[in-house]
């Protein structure tokens, strides 16, 4: 970790990155959930039509945990589809959302309860880890659906599965997973649930920004030049 890294005189710098990836690939799970993308793909190719019944985003509410870089996107994008966008975080999250004009709620467990989509955007610490906890996926509707592009931390281990099982939330979209890569899971043999493999970041643009910088770190420190990005 950093302060092993700092005791031994090594130097730790961040990579860059890009919110883009991440947020389009929140919308493309939405999207594919709540229209059924998935199933309607497998009823074509085995010569069935039109099974399913889809459900609209317009006029309906998206919950979004977490303001920042991803979570912002998120918000506007919803708000695009002409979805009612509520907000919860940290007190200077909701104050940015608010400035941002978007609504916030008073509290957890009031997103939980009328989100119809409900995307978490948060980084994960040790504050956060478990912050989703079973008493707020019960307050779900059992229509809406959860979506997770963040970190799987953020949900106490295990509620999830079992919440699906009853039915609040009805539906889940998964890209992040506690341990990876995924070999078999419960959630991936769920038919309520659409699990990725980790494609948030997996992009063309994000890898250049990525590597590119991290090739000019290496570069720098080579040639004794400042490091940009050095943590510690």
């Amino acid at each position: 970790d950093v302060a092993a890294c700092t005791r031994h005189g090594v130097k730790v710098a961040v990579g860059g990155g890009l919110p883009y990836s991440t947020a389009e690939l929140t919308w493309a799970l939405v999207l594919a959930s709540v229209r059924h993308i998935p199933q309607e793909v497998e009823n074509i190719k085995a010569g069935r039509w039109q099974r399913t019944l889809g459900t609209s985003l317009h006029g309906r509410t998206l919950g979004v945990f977490g303001y920042g870089n991803i979570g912002s996107l998120v918000a506007n994008y919803g708000r695009a589809f002409g979805m009612r966008v509520l907000i919860w975080g940290r007190e200077g999250s909701r104050s940015r959302a608010q400035t941002g004009e978007f609504e916030t709620v008073s509290n957890q467990r009031e997103l939980f309860q009328q989100a119809d989509v409900l995307s978490l955007h948060l980084k994960l610490n040790a504050e956060t880890r478990g912050i989703v906890t079973a008493d707020d996926l019960a307050a779900m509707k059992s229509s809406a659906l959860l979506v997770n592009t963040s970190r799987a931390g953020l949900i106490a281990p295990g509620v999830l599965e079992a919440a699906l099982r009853t039915g609040h939330p009805g539906f889940a979209a998964v890209d992040v997973y506690e341990d990876e890569p995924v070999i078999d899971k419960p959630l991936l043999h769920m038919e309520n649930v659409l699990c990725t493999p980790h494609l948030g970041y997996v992009e063309k643009d994000v890898y250049e920004n990525f590597f590119g910088t991290a090739f000019g770190q290496i570069r720098d420190f080579e040639d004794g030049k400042a490091v940009k990005g050095v943590i510690n």
